[in-house]
């Protein structure tokens, strides 16, 4: 075996590696968090209950799957090239669910939930979009998984609209960088932007708390709830 031969076949077992090792370490650290955060509830039994102790009651083992795979896959582990977060591509295997059952596994938080709205073609954050991310942030309640989740509406060029998604996404990562400054933020933070083609919001999902929910002169159709993106803390063992 020559040289360049061995060079490639020590790279590729490297290229595997070392992702494993980083997100077995991501992991590691998440569960002591977590662990840690059920140690201080157990600690202050009076205090309001936080998310870890209340797992049951949106910890399925498909929402625990997803999340291990997005930290594994879609940016937890920091900053990556082309990006953080799963390309809209990768959504629908990263899910491995339907659009239908994708959705269904969040409602249980429609009560902590926040939906982030954006004007057509538009990824900036509005005052009240700003307003909304801050208070989804703040309840945090002892959670260890912010989730950005978010879309675009099928109006308009396909491709577009993935751009769109990724960097509404992103919007609200800055902000959180800008607004709060935490060393521990890009630990905390997944996103995942799915474009126009995957997991669509029925208008349902109108009743939830969203950034433009007090503007009467913009009804809340499929296209504009669709312009979005979900916030919201998780803390599942994973």
């Amino acid at each position: 075996m020559n040289h360049d031969i061995i060079g490639r076949v020590v790279t590729a077992v490297a290229g595997i590696a070392i992702p494993a090792f980083m997100v077995s370490g991501w992991l590691g650290a998440a569960d002591a968090r977590y662990k840690e955060n059920v140690a201080a509830k157990l600690a202050t039994p009076s205090a309001v209950p936080v998310a870890a102790m209340a797992e049951d009651q949106y910890c399925t083992p498909q929402l625990k799957s997803i999340v291990r795979r997005v930290a594994g896959s879609c940016g937890l582990l920091g900053e990556a090239a082309g990006g953080r977060g799963c390309q809209p591509m990768q959504a629908q295997s990263v899910a491995q669910l339907s659009s239908e059952d994708f959705n269904a596994l969040f409602l249980p938080l429609s009560k902590r939930a926040g939906l982030i709205q954006f004007d057509p073609e538009n990824t900036e954050l509005d005052e009240p979009a700003k307003a909304l991310v801050e208070k989804a942030w703040a309840d945090q309640r002892g959670a260890s998984f912010f989730f950005v989740v978010s879309r675009a509406s099928t109006d308009g060029d396909a491709k577009k609209n993935e751009e769109y998604s990724a960097a509404r996404a992103q919007a609200v990562l800055s902000h959180l960088e800008t607004k709060f400054k935490d060393p521990d933020l890009k630990k905390e933070v997944g996103l995942l932007w799915l474009g126009e083609g995957f997991a669509q919001l029925g208008t349902e999902f109108c009743g939830w708390s969203r950034s433009r929910s007090g503007l009467v002169d913009v009804p809340c159709t499929e296209k504009e709830i669709n312009r979005s993106a979900f916030i919201a803390w998780i803390d599942c063992a994973i």
